[in-house]
């Protein structure tokens, strides 16, 4: 009896050691980390991390806090490590639900905020698959920010990642997202980058306290007739027409009258080469919303492409009595106008010397003169609205120089040049 005792007394003895001992190395790796050796603190608590769940929840929300500190030392890598930041946004994670809200949600902000900075810089190197994982990261750590899983599905779709992307669209669809409110911002005086915030209290604190200015309010509209049309956009690029069909038609029976869905499907009659239904569904579109300038102009865009320059120019037109400070629809007449030159041309250059030839060859050239000044005034509007270093003003300023040439306009000519 007394051998039993003096046994399970030894026992017990050990059992403190080896807590003692978890804790020690806890506190070491804390020390590492606070010193930059965050190799070290991994090695550390990887040593524990097999006996830690049998701590007190004290003990183990130190140990997870700690954990999280060591992998978000990522963030400061060259080659930020998507993997690492998520160990740590998962360890800061565990902290909170052990009680430690207050680093636990620092931490996680922390981590967040560096994978969507490492996202925005891999957009910035056309790394756009890399920021589509860096963005669903942000997003598995906390489901409620489904703007990031928005951004990562359209980030992978843009790098042609369609597997990923339909996967990230289907589950936005799924979840009901529209991304319809209102997003607060306001200029880091620090850094000098926009930052969002969740509500408008909570952006005029940090403008209270002068850390930041040029307050904005956003208005977003429904991504959803967006996701929608990606999803079938992308069954259509895998050549998979009948899935592209059904997810557009759902949507459609979801909302039968809304505008952006039924231009979602007539974008894909038009990919189907369907054009008759294109046409129609266009046409209800128009009688629903007379009045909306920007689907007069995509409207002329999709009809460019289809090859009716005229119905396309008059489409614009519409939309720029609509909103007159639509500069690309001035651009875009000028561009379906200036179109023609090229069949002008052709003929031009196919003429030979014959009299009738030389008549001929004449007419050519004042209709080509006229199309010249017809597309003169659009780009000078253009010219007149945008900002003298924008690519539209220096693109019009240059195709202009060049008419004025042609069309003997050499003061014009001159004060563009100067």
């Amino acid at each position: 009896m007394t051998m039993k005792t003096k046994a399970l007394t030894i026992g017990i003895s050990l059992i403190g050691i080896v807590a003692i001992a978890q804790k020690k190395e806890i506190r070491n790796a804390g020390k590492a980390v606070e010193s930059g050796n965050y190799k070290e603190a991994k090695t550390l608590l990887n040593s524990v991390e097999g006996a830690v769940s049998n701590e007190k929840e004290k003990v183990q929300a130190e140990y997870y806090l700690t954990k999280g500190n060591a992998f978000l030392a990522a963030k400061n890598q060259a080659a930020v490590k998507t993997e690492d930041l998520v160990i740590a946004g998962k360890s800061f994670e565990r902290a909170i639900e052990l009680g430690e809200k207050g680093e636990g949600e620092k931490g996680l902000v922390e981590v967040k905020n560096a994978l969507i900075n490492s996202a925005i810089e891999d957009q910035k190197g056309e790394k756009f698959s890399d920021s589509a994982d860096k963005l669903y990261a942000a997003y598995t750590l906390s489901k409620k920010d489904t703007v990031y899983l928005f951004h990562a599905a359209s980030s992978a779709t843009t790098g042609k990642d369609y597997d990923n992307a339909l996967k990230y669209f289907e589950e936005l669809r799924d979840l009901n997202y529209t991304g319809r409110g209102t997003i607060f911002t306001a200029v880091n005086k620090e850094t000098g980058e926009v930052e969002n915030f969740d509500t408008e209290n909570k952006r005029d604190i940090y403008l209270k306290a002068g850390s930041h200015i040029k307050p904005s309010t956003i208005k977003e509209d429904s991504k959803r007739p967006d996701i929608v049309k990606n999803i079938a956009l992308i069954y259509l690029q895998k050549d998979q027409k009948d899935k592209a069909m059904e997810a557009i038609q759902q949507a459609r029976k979801e909302s039968p009258e809304d505008t952006g869905l039924m231009l979602t499907e007539a974008d894909i009659y038009y990919n189907l080469g369907k054009m008759d239904k294109y046409s129609a569904l266009v046409e209800k579109v128009i009688e629903k919303d007379p009045n909306n300038a920007t689907l007069y102009y995509n409207l002329g865009v999709t009809t460019g492409k289809m090859g009716d320059q005229e119905k396309a120019i008059t489409y614009y037109k519409r939309a720029i009595e609509l909103d007159p400070e639509m500069v690309n629809a001035n651009i875009n007449i000028a561009s379906a106008i200036l179109n023609k030159e090229k069949a002008i041309i052709e003929e031009m250059n196919g003429l030979g010397m014959s009299n009738a030839d030389n008549k001929r060859y004449e007419e050519l050239q004042k209709e080509r003169s006229k199309l010249y000044k017809d597309a003169a005034p659009y780009l000078e509007k253009v010219i007149e609205k945008e900002p003298k270093e924008s690519a539209e003003y220096k693109q019009s300023v240059q195709i202009l120089t060049q008419i004025y040439g042609v069309l003997g306009e050499t003061e014009k000519a001159n004060a563009l040049k100067n």
